[in-house]
């Protein structure tokens, strides 16, 4: 699946974050929504791809939140996410 067009990162001090997030069930240790502006949308035949079976939601990082107070939570984001993989500044 290939998917072109643009996004819109939102963070949980923008203004827009409250609204957004009421479509979520669970937010927990969440650092950003993505809004999506899909132009087009592209797909193979698949016929490499393995089947795959859905075995339920994971639940680790809703377990692990839950024992963070909203403060820790932040400080970790700060420390560990301010920056993505290839170095890029997150906007945290």
């Amino acid at each position: 699946l290939r998917v072109y067009g643009d996004a819109e990162m939102v963070s949980p001090d923008d203004v827009q974050w409250q609204a957004l997030s009421e479509a979520y069930t669970s937010l927990n240790g969440a650092r950003q929504i993505f809004k999506l502006n899909i132009d087009l949308v592209q797909t193979s035949c698949g016929y490499a791809v393995p089947y795959m079976n859905y075995q339920g939601e994971r639940d680790t990082l809703k377990h692990w939140t839950s024992k963070k107070t909203p403060d820790e939570l932040r400080a970790y984001q700060l420390e560990k996410n301010a920056a993505s993989l290839d170095g890029k500044e997150t906007g945290i």
